[in-house]
């Protein structure tokens, strides 16, 4: 199965079945594609607009037998109505800063990915992540990537202490939420729904239409977080629509 961007051709690979993460009893399947070195950052812009995710320099998107549970997210961010919840998350967290830092990987960044996921996912497939894995997710990649990191206020004027980090891709129609991890002790603070408010934030004050929250499945309780941005589009079948208020649970 092939596909034409601009001169180049991609070759597209289905992986074999495996357990599915987020639906007991399932079983998935993954189409992918390597993306190139010289193409790569157009090719991720288009393949995010079918339906496609990143994963260093792979992209992929699910390819199941008998079931489509598994749709593509995305906040349109014009006019975005912060609720009042949500501007009570804003509020909680503005003492935190942002720094936006190239995609190198650091130690520091590390060891806060280590305590998120032994708190959050110990039992999931990321649990062994080791350092050379966390610097191929960070830095193998030819798409348009950055780290935003969240600290908290320095009483000695130095950086601040990590709270908070997201990988991000900049696409030509919006920012792509790659990977986000976070201070599981800091649970008050809705560190996970901050990230992508600070984000619509971000992509409107950069002239950007979407924020890309990956993917939103029906059935899961892992993904239900995601139902509950209001707007927030899935891409069906006909291309890209508003959720349905029955979808949202």
């Amino acid at each position: 199965m092939t596909h034409h961007f601009t001169t180049r051709q991609l070759r597209f690979f289905l992986t074999a079945p495996s357990p599915c993460p987020y639906l007991p009893g399932r079983h998935e399947r993954k189409v992918f594609a390597h993306l190139p070195l010289t193409e790569g950052a157009a090719i991720n812009d288009a393949l995010t607009q079918v339906g496609f995710r990143r994963s260093q320099n792979i992209a992929y998107r699910p390819a199941c037998d008998g079931c489509d549970s598994c749709v593509s997210a995305r906040i349109p961010v014009a006019g975005y109505p912060f609720s009042r919840s949500e501007r009570r998350v804003l509020d909680r967290n503005a003492d935190l800063t942002r720094h936006l830092v190239e995609a190198e990987a650091t130690v520091e960044q590390f060891e806060l990915l280590r305590r998120y996921l032994l708190a959050r996912h110990a039992e999931g497939g990321m649990a062994d992540m080791t350092w050379a894995d966390f610097v191929a997710m960070v830095e193998d990649t030819s798409a348009r990537t950055h780290l935003i990191e969240y600290r908290a206020a320095s009483k000695d004027r130095g950086p601040g202490d990590l709270i908070a980090c997201v990988l991000v891709d900049v696409l030509a129609d919006g920012l792509s939420l790659v990977y986000s991890f976070y201070a599981p002790e800091m649970a008050k603070r809705s560190l996970g729904s901050f990230i992508i408010l600070d984000h619509v934030t971000q992509a409107v004050q950069a002239d950007l239409p979407y924020v890309y929250l990956g993917y939103w499945v029906s059935g899961s309780a892992k993904m239900a977080y995601k139902a509950r941005f209001n707007p927030v589009e899935v891409l069906r079948p006909t291309g890209w629509t508003l959720m349905a208020a029955r979808d949202r649970g």
